[in-house]
């Protein structure tokens, strides 16, 4: 299973961890969720592994916000993303925001639901997520943690090892 964000913030690149904002709520909601057996932080990121979970970005430069991302960077990012896919080869791919489903799918319009989608990144299934950033006013706590936990019984329903 591979997460994917759009891009590092300022503080996930002093830090060298992927979702360490001060306010996002990433972290929490994969343990809320029954993802990960224990309370974990930005600081865990490379324990991922060890719970069956990649996590990488569409684009590697950080920025304070996705305002200053071209579209030469989503191009990009779009191809280096989906060569990863072909060679790490997840069952399921979760894009961290509707951006980020944005961003792999430009020619997609109109509202993107959250969940399980139809289409597939390189043969992954495609699971959408909210962005968990405390700067995302469009999703309360209680409706992401719905979202993960909806990932969480897909994962589990594949036989995925996660805790009850």
């Amino acid at each position: 299973m591979l997460f994917v964000g759009i891009n590092p913030g300022v503080r996930s690149a002093l830090t060298g961890h992927h979702f360490a904002g001060y306010s996002n709520r990433f972290w929490k909601l994969l343990y809320d969720a029954g993802l990960v057996p224990e309370i974990i932080d930005y600081t865990d990121d490379d324990r991922l592994p060890q719970w069956g979970f990649g996590i990488t970005n569409i684009v590697a430069r950080p920025t304070p916000g996705i305002d200053t991302l071209t579209p030469a960077e989503y191009v990009a990012g779009r191809a280096r993303l989906l060569r990863k896919i072909r060679r790490c080869r997840p069952d399921v791919v979760a894009l961290v925001g509707l951006t980020v489903f944005r961003a792999m799918f430009p020619g997609v319009k109109g509202p993107v639901a959250l969940g399980l989608h139809e289409e597939r990144l390189a043969g992954a299934r495609l699971f959408v997520l909210p962005n968990p950033s405390g700067r995302n006013a469009n999703y309360s706590y209680a409706e992401m943690l719905k979202a993960f936990r909806a990932l969480a019984r897909l994962l589990r329903a594949d036989g995925e090892h996660l805790r009850a």
